[in-house]
């Protein structure tokens, strides 16, 4: 079953708010060709909802977008096109051949950019993992190893921080108090001697 979500019209204002607020990591202009251009973190699964914004920040600088497509096992709702500020941007899916994780840009004018789309439910750090990773000019990775090496690094994380609660539990954590003073018997008398060359 899929549920359409209709927003109202949005205002100058509010586009201008929500290209403020954009997720996105691009790719330095110039750079030498990569497997990806850069990363988008949307704030939802919308795609009539979240398109605006990213082609309104992309339009400037790569051309007019004309045409998006992306992998429909990400967007439960794929509408067939978008306005976007003056005009209206195509969208398309393609199920087998695109990445589930990347979003593909088209320009009649200029070429075509690949996204990896970082999922709105992902961690702070693991996104700006995968941005960073994405917008790498020398990166060789698709969309999905990304996303497969971030789910690696975020198991290790997860893995170290269990061993570490439970060494804290065991008393662990006292070790690593600097603050605190070394423990060291108090001395109370003289201290005994032992008789030599006995």
């Amino acid at each position: 079953m899929m549920a359409t979500i209709s927003r109202p019209p949005t205002t100058e204002a509010d586009d201008r708010l929500s290209s403020l607020s954009l997720r996105l990591s691009l790719a330095p202009t110039g750079s030498a060709p990569a497997l990806l251009d850069g990363a988008w973190w949307p704030r939802s699964r919308d795609l009539g909802a979240e398109l605006p914004s990213l082609t309104a920040v992309l339009d400037p600088r790569w051309g007019r977008i004309t045409r998006i497509t992306v992998n429909p096992a990400q967007w439960p709702v794929i509408p067939r096109k978008v306005p976007v500020a003056g005009h209206v941007v195509n969208v398309g899916w393609f199920r087998d051949e695109q990445d589930p994780h990347e979003l593909l840009l088209f320009s009649y004018h200029v070429g075509r950019w690949n996204l990896l789309v970082v999922p709105p439910q992902t961690a702070p750090d693991s996104a700006a993992w995968l941005m960073a990773a994405a917008s790498d000019p020398h990166g060789m990775s698709t969309a999905s190893r990304l996303m497969e090496e971030a789910a690696r690094l975020r198991t290790l994380r997860d893995a170290d921080r269990a061993v570490e609660a439970v060494w804290d539990s065991e008393g662990g954590h006292k070790s690593r108090d600097s603050a605190a003073p070394p423990r060291v018997p108090a001395m109370t008398g003289a201290v005994p001697q032992q008789p030599m060359g006995r």
